[in-house]
């Protein structure tokens, strides 16, 4: 006699009233907590430098409550939020032309938490020896503000990839994206690239539905008559992990493309905006990191990369970089509640994954291996069971760079008449191009695009670029 689980049975929601808890491990991110902990060993954005005004801002970061300001000297402060002499919050302060002033009793501290004055204190106050407000060493770099909020002695020299600087005409240009949810969910989004053929095809939407219907075709049959072949791989000695996924273009040529999450929460994303014809090997198009403000809210800090090779066409927009907004694909930002419904994008989403994704209420599928990868190498990490991280270091000058995963590249693959066969053969050469990606971590930073290029003539006897 065989039973049935009366939880997998129709109508059983009943049995399922039950909802298990978050992931604390990973999804934790406050001070003490071990990703907490983890994120605060690197660089963070905290806001842009467009919000810096003539008063400070107020900010929160995994979980810490924190002021952010350019005092008159043009000097970039991150502090505690709560003044050391009696609590009062230091966004009502006064920008000093060095440091910032509380408004309560007028006591005014440096960038890196000296008092410099109390005005109602003896110039030989002790206390001017034996308190230091709480500040974090922060910079501000082409529209961004980092802070780092780690031990002091393990302060990290600012990660340089090679992307920063090329193409030499790159301009770097900040942008926001708030989201109401907890991080890993907006983070872990990048390694499903299964979800770009569906949520951001057009398929779903209203419009396209009703379209589809009067057609006959589902949009399953026209998602999976386009499906796009994937493969994972972690990189940087389980450190990074990425994605390499390769479509059909024409009889002759396939299209691949990868980007890269490197842990704990940046990733590295290729253009948007390239032919799949012409890029015989493009660049990215941005750069995002992926900032806990508490566990249930978190902000994307970004630099949009403007260049020739991505802006060929003049698709891009600087214009519309900043503030939760970016030009880069429409659905990343909050938007009236019944355009979301209408044309959902992964805005939508991702937060309606709940404020904290519950992954125990999961059904994994075969296109969840990224997320699952994603999650299990960064839980090495934040338990310190990972291999050492191994990469060719950066220069002082800053002439040799970290080296990016992220492309979007055009090989010469004739089609095979067996689709299935096709797409083998696409999975296959998206692999080998991963590996030439990984062999140029090892060179240097000036000869690595012409040793890609030259290993990919290798690899399919040579596609002509377009013409320039």
């Amino acid at each position: 006699m065989t039973t049935t689980n009366p939880k997998q049975v129709p109508y059983g929601a009943y049995h399922k009233t039950r909802v298990p808890t978050y992931d604390p491990e990973l999804a934790e991110t406050g001070p003490g907590t071990p990703t907490g902990e983890f994120m605060r060993k690197s660089w963070q954005p905290v806001c842009l430098s467009e919000e810096l005004t003539d008063v400070p801002k107020a900010i929160r970061i995994m979980g810490e409550d924190l002021v952010a300001f350019r005092d008159r000297s043009g000097n970039i402060g991150v502090l505690q939020r709560h003044c050391s002499h009696r609590g009062t919050s230091l966004e009502y302060g006064i920008i000093q032309p060095k440091g910032i002033r509380c408004c309560y009793h007028g006591w005014v501290y440096d960038i890196d938490g000296t008092i410099l004055e109390m005005p109602a204190e003896p110039n030989d106050s002790r206390i001017y020896e034996t308190v230091y407000h709480g500040a974090y060493p922060a910079f501000e770099r082409a529209g961004l503000v980092f802070a780092y909020m780690g031990p002091p002695e393990e302060k990290p020299v600012f990660p340089e990839y090679d992307v920063y600087r090329f193409p030499e005409d790159t301009k770097l240009v900040g942008f926001s994206h708030i989201y109401h949810c907890n991080w890993l969910q907006v983070f872990e989004n990048l390694i499903d690239p299964v979800h770009t053929s569906f949520l951001h095809s057009g398929e779903m939407t209203v419009d396209s539905a009703d379209a589809s219907a009067k057609e006959g075709v589902t949009a399953p049959q026209a998602f999976y008559s386009d499906l796009q072949v994937v493969n994972w791989r972690p990189t940087r000695n389980g450190h990074g992990a990425c994605f390499i996924s390769g479509r059909r273009v024409d009889d002759d040529v396939v299209w691949t493309r990868s980007s890269e999450l490197v842990f704990p929460n940046l990733v590295q994303i290729p253009s948007v905006f390239s032919s799949a014809h012409e890029a015989r090997h493009a660049t990215l198009c941005m750069s995002r990191w992926h900032v806990p403000v508490d566990d249930s809210h978190m902000i994307i800090f970004g630099w949009r990369h403007f260049n020739n090779q991505i802006d060929r066409y003049g698709d891009g927009r600087e214009e519309e970089c900043g503030v939760d907004k970016c030009d880069f694909i429409d659905g990343q930002s909050q938007r009236p509640y019944d355009v979301g419904q209408r044309a959902p994008g992964d805005w939508e989403a991702i937060n309606s994954q709940r404020a904290i994704a519950v992954h125990d209420l999961e059904n994994p599928a075969g296109s969840d291996v990224g997320v699952y990868l994603c999650r299990k190498l960064l839980r090495d990490l934040v338990r310190g069971e990972a291999p050492e991280l191994t990469a060719r270091p950066m220069s002082d000058d800053g002439s040799q760079t970290l080296h990016s995963y992220g492309h979007d590249s055009a090989v010469r693959l004739p089609r095979q008449q067996d689709r299935e066969k096709d797409r083998e053969l696409i999975g296959e050469i998206g692999l080998k191009i991963f590996d030439i990606m990984a062999e140029a971590d090892a060179i240097d930073s000036e000869s690595r695009r012409s040793y890609i290029l030259g290993r990919l003539d290798d690899l399919d006897g040579g596609l002509q670029e377009a013409a320039e």
